[in-house]
Protein backbone atom coordinates (compact mmCIF):
# COMPACT_ATOMS: atom_id res chain seq x y z
CA UNK A 1 0.00 0.00 0.00
CA UNK A 2 1.46 3.57 -1.10
CA UNK A 3 1.56 5.92 1.92
CA UNK A 4 -1.23 7.88 3.06
CA UNK A 5 -1.95 11.46 2.24
CA UNK A 6 -5.62 13.58 2.64
CA UNK A 7 -8.02 12.63 0.08
CA UNK A 8 -11.27 14.75 -0.16
CA UNK A 9 -13.36 12.01 1.08
CA UNK A 10 -12.13 12.67 4.68
CA UNK A 11 -12.02 16.58 4.17
CA UNK A 12 -15.67 16.64 5.58
CA UNK A 13 -15.19 14.70 8.68
CA UNK A 14 -15.85 15.91 12.34
CA UNK A 15 -11.80 15.60 13.87
CA UNK A 16 -12.90 17.37 17.17
CA UNK A 17 -15.05 13.64 17.42
CA UNK A 18 -12.69 10.77 19.14
CA UNK A 19 -13.21 7.30 16.44
CA UNK A 20 -15.16 4.68 18.29
CA UNK A 21 -13.79 1.33 16.67
CA UNK A 22 -17.18 -0.81 15.34
CA UNK A 23 -15.07 -3.38 14.09
CA UNK A 24 -11.90 -4.91 12.89
CA UNK A 25 -11.49 -7.72 10.35
CA UNK A 26 -8.14 -8.82 9.56
CA UNK A 27 -8.09 -9.88 5.76
CA UNK A 28 -6.28 -11.60 2.59
CA UNK A 29 -5.48 -7.94 1.38
CA UNK A 30 -5.23 -6.64 5.52
CA UNK A 31 -6.98 -5.23 8.20
CA UNK A 32 -10.35 -3.54 7.70
CA UNK A 33 -12.16 -0.97 10.34
CA UNK A 34 -15.25 0.20 10.74
CA UNK A 35 -15.05 3.09 12.99
CA UNK A 36 -17.84 5.91 13.64
CA UNK A 37 -16.82 9.41 14.74
CA UNK A 38 -19.80 11.91 15.49
CA UNK A 39 -22.73 11.09 13.25
CA UNK A 40 -20.23 9.57 10.54
CA UNK A 41 -18.52 5.96 9.57
CA UNK A 42 -15.49 5.49 8.33
CA UNK A 43 -13.32 2.69 6.65
CA UNK A 44 -9.94 2.32 7.32
CA UNK A 45 -7.65 -0.27 5.48
CA UNK A 46 -4.65 -1.41 6.85
CA UNK A 47 -4.31 2.14 8.98
CA UNK A 48 -5.42 4.41 5.75
CA UNK A 49 -7.98 6.47 5.74
CA UNK A 50 -10.55 5.25 2.83
CA UNK A 51 -13.71 7.12 2.47
CA UNK A 52 -16.53 8.07 5.14
CA UNK A 53 -20.27 8.82 4.94
CA UNK A 54 -20.31 12.84 5.82
CA UNK A 55 -20.99 13.55 2.02
CA UNK A 56 -21.56 11.38 -1.10
CA UNK A 57 -21.35 13.94 -3.82
CA UNK A 58 -18.59 12.51 -5.90
CA UNK A 59 -19.13 8.79 -5.25
CA UNK A 60 -23.33 9.76 -6.93
CA UNK A 61 -21.91 11.41 -9.79
CA UNK A 62 -19.69 8.60 -10.75
CA UNK A 63 -22.93 7.06 -11.70
CA UNK A 64 -24.66 10.13 -13.16
CA UNK A 65 -21.90 10.45 -15.35
CA UNK A 66 -21.86 7.00 -16.40
CA UNK A 67 -25.48 7.24 -17.67
CA UNK A 68 -25.59 10.47 -19.22
CA UNK A 69 -22.78 9.07 -21.45
CA UNK A 70 -24.86 6.32 -22.34
CA UNK A 71 -27.19 8.79 -24.42
CA UNK A 72 -30.68 7.08 -24.83
CA UNK A 73 -29.57 3.30 -23.89
CA UNK A 74 -32.63 1.13 -23.35
CA UNK A 75 -31.60 -0.65 -19.74
CA UNK A 76 -28.13 -0.83 -19.72
CA UNK A 77 -26.44 -2.82 -17.67
CA UNK A 78 -24.05 -1.14 -14.80
CA UNK A 79 -20.95 -3.07 -12.93
CA UNK A 80 -19.70 -1.27 -10.20
CA UNK A 81 -16.42 -2.02 -8.99
CA UNK A 82 -15.83 -1.42 -5.11
CA UNK A 83 -19.18 -1.16 -2.48
CA UNK A 84 -17.42 1.02 0.11
CA UNK A 85 -19.80 2.56 2.25
CA UNK A 86 -22.23 2.44 -0.69
CA UNK A 87 -23.19 5.58 -2.02
CA UNK A 88 -22.64 4.25 -5.63
CA UNK A 89 -24.82 1.40 -5.00
CA UNK A 90 -27.34 3.63 -3.76
CA UNK A 91 -27.64 6.06 -6.36
CA UNK A 92 -28.28 3.30 -8.85
CA UNK A 93 -30.63 1.73 -7.64
CA UNK A 94 -32.56 4.85 -7.42
CA UNK A 95 -32.56 5.37 -10.93
CA UNK A 96 -35.00 3.39 -13.29
CA UNK A 97 -33.15 3.40 -16.19
CA UNK A 98 -30.50 1.00 -15.05
CA UNK A 99 -31.20 -2.75 -15.86
CA UNK A 100 -28.88 -5.23 -14.09
CA UNK A 101 -26.61 -3.35 -11.50
CA UNK A 102 -23.98 -5.61 -10.29
CA UNK A 103 -21.27 -4.69 -7.33
CA UNK A 104 -18.40 -6.36 -7.12
CA UNK A 105 -16.65 -6.27 -3.34
CA UNK A 106 -13.48 -7.96 -1.82
CA UNK A 107 -13.83 -7.50 1.18
CA UNK A 108 -16.30 -9.97 3.37
CA UNK A 109 -16.14 -7.61 6.08
CA UNK A 110 -17.42 -4.43 4.06
CA UNK A 111 -20.24 -6.86 2.46
CA UNK A 112 -20.77 -7.60 6.31
CA UNK A 113 -21.52 -4.54 7.45
CA UNK A 114 -23.82 -3.49 4.55
CA UNK A 115 -26.30 -6.82 4.89
CA UNK A 116 -26.11 -6.65 8.56
CA UNK A 117 -24.15 -3.67 10.04
CA UNK A 118 -24.54 0.21 10.34
CA UNK A 119 -23.88 0.66 6.74
CA UNK A 120 -27.37 -1.10 5.92
CA UNK A 121 -28.72 2.25 6.42
CA UNK A 122 -27.22 3.65 3.44
CA UNK A 123 -27.54 0.29 1.14
CA UNK A 124 -30.47 -2.15 2.39
CA UNK A 125 -33.09 -0.86 -0.41
CA UNK A 126 -30.20 -1.38 -2.96
CA UNK A 127 -29.40 -4.44 -2.09
CA UNK A 128 -32.81 -5.11 -1.89
CA UNK A 129 -33.26 -4.58 -5.13
CA UNK A 130 -34.19 -7.45 -8.05
CA UNK A 131 -32.05 -5.77 -10.33
CA UNK A 132 -28.84 -5.63 -8.02
CA UNK A 133 -26.25 -8.17 -7.82
CA UNK A 134 -23.49 -8.37 -5.39
CA UNK A 135 -20.71 -10.45 -6.02
CA UNK A 136 -17.82 -10.80 -3.45
CA UNK A 137 -14.64 -11.17 -5.31
CA UNK A 138 -11.09 -9.86 -6.61
CA UNK A 139 -12.69 -6.84 -9.08
CA UNK A 140 -9.62 -7.36 -11.33
CA UNK A 141 -9.83 -11.34 -11.07
CA UNK A 142 -13.13 -10.97 -12.11
CA UNK A 143 -13.02 -8.59 -14.77
CA UNK A 144 -10.33 -10.73 -16.32
CA UNK A 145 -12.34 -14.23 -15.78
CA UNK A 146 -16.03 -12.71 -16.41
CA UNK A 147 -17.85 -13.71 -19.82
CA UNK A 148 -20.61 -11.39 -18.78
CA UNK A 149 -20.22 -7.83 -20.34
CA UNK A 150 -21.65 -4.27 -19.19
CA UNK A 151 -22.92 -1.06 -20.90
CA UNK A 152 -20.87 1.61 -18.00
CA UNK A 153 -17.80 -0.16 -15.39
CA UNK A 154 -17.76 2.91 -12.52
CA UNK A 155 -14.38 1.88 -10.34
CA UNK A 156 -13.83 3.25 -6.96
CA UNK A 157 -11.80 0.87 -5.25
CA UNK A 158 -9.24 3.24 -4.79
CA UNK A 159 -8.46 6.69 -4.52
CA UNK A 160 -7.35 6.87 -7.58
CA UNK A 161 -4.87 5.66 -10.30
CA UNK A 162 -2.20 7.26 -8.83
CA UNK A 163 -2.90 6.15 -4.96
CA UNK A 164 -3.96 2.29 -5.05
CA UNK A 165 -5.24 0.71 -1.68
CA UNK A 166 -2.80 -2.35 -2.14
CA UNK A 167 -0.08 -3.09 -4.88
CA UNK A 168 -2.09 -5.15 -6.64
CA UNK A 169 -4.89 -2.49 -7.78
CA UNK A 170 -2.24 -0.92 -9.76
CA UNK A 171 -2.54 -3.78 -12.58
CA UNK A 172 -6.09 -2.50 -12.93
CA UNK A 173 -4.82 1.14 -14.20
CA UNK A 174 -2.09 -0.46 -16.66
CA UNK A 175 -2.30 -0.93 -20.57
CA UNK A 176 -3.63 -4.54 -19.37
CA UNK A 177 -5.99 -3.77 -17.12
CA UNK A 178 -7.71 -1.36 -19.23
CA UNK A 179 -7.78 -3.81 -22.09
CA UNK A 180 -9.89 -5.94 -19.75
CA UNK A 181 -12.04 -3.54 -18.54
CA UNK A 182 -12.67 -2.55 -22.61
CA UNK A 183 -13.33 -6.68 -22.98
CA UNK A 184 -16.14 -6.69 -20.39
CA UNK A 185 -17.67 -3.38 -22.27
CA UNK A 186 -20.41 -3.79 -24.85
CA UNK A 187 -19.62 -1.35 -27.59
CA UNK A 188 -20.34 2.32 -26.89
CA UNK A 189 -20.13 1.03 -22.87
CA UNK A 190 -18.50 3.36 -20.71
CA UNK A 191 -15.66 3.33 -18.50
CA UNK A 192 -15.77 5.60 -15.20
CA UNK A 193 -13.27 6.08 -12.38
CA UNK A 194 -13.33 7.77 -9.48
CA UNK A 195 -10.44 9.58 -8.45
CA UNK A 196 -9.64 11.96 -5.25
CA UNK A 197 -7.26 14.76 -7.99
CA UNK A 198 -7.14 14.72 -11.73
CA UNK A 199 -4.19 12.61 -13.63
CA UNK A 200 -3.42 13.82 -16.66
CA UNK A 201 -1.91 11.00 -17.43
CA UNK A 202 -4.19 8.50 -16.57
CA UNK A 203 -6.65 10.27 -19.10
CA UNK A 204 -3.29 9.37 -21.61
CA UNK A 205 -3.57 5.94 -20.53
CA UNK A 206 -7.23 5.46 -21.52
CA UNK A 207 -6.33 7.21 -25.01
CA UNK A 208 -3.68 4.73 -25.20
CA UNK A 209 -6.47 1.87 -24.40
CA UNK A 210 -8.42 2.55 -27.33
CA UNK A 211 -10.71 4.51 -25.57
CA UNK A 212 -12.28 7.41 -26.97
CA UNK A 213 -14.45 10.84 -25.93
CA UNK A 214 -12.23 10.37 -22.73
CA UNK A 215 -12.82 13.30 -20.63
CA UNK A 216 -12.45 14.47 -16.79
CA UNK A 217 -15.46 15.72 -14.92
CA UNK A 218 -14.55 18.05 -11.97
CA UNK A 219 -16.28 17.45 -8.86
CA UNK A 220 -15.81 20.54 -6.50
CA UNK A 221 -15.26 19.60 -2.67
CA UNK A 222 -15.32 21.97 0.71
CA UNK A 223 -11.48 22.73 0.46
CA UNK A 224 -8.45 21.32 -1.85
CA UNK A 225 -8.20 19.81 -4.98
CA UNK A 226 -11.52 18.77 -6.77
CA UNK A 227 -12.60 14.84 -7.03
CA UNK A 228 -12.97 13.74 -10.38
CA UNK A 229 -14.30 11.14 -12.55
CA UNK A 230 -12.53 9.71 -15.27
CA UNK A 231 -14.37 8.81 -18.70
CA UNK A 232 -13.77 6.76 -21.94
CA UNK A 233 -16.22 5.43 -24.32
CA UNK A 234 -15.48 1.85 -25.71
CA UNK A 235 -15.58 2.29 -29.66
CA UNK A 236 -18.56 0.99 -31.00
Amino acid sequence: MSAPHDTSRSRLRDTRADPVVLDRRDGPWGEVVLRRRGDVLEIIANGCFLMDTSDGRSERRLVDAALAALGERPAPRLLIGGLGVGFSLAHAATQPRWGRITVVERERAVVDWHRAGPLSAISARALADPRTHLVEADLISYVNETSVTWDALCLDIDNGPGWTVTDDNRGLYTPAGLASCARVLRPGGVLAVWSAEPSPEFEGSLRNAGFQQVRTEEIPVARGVPDVVHLGVRPG
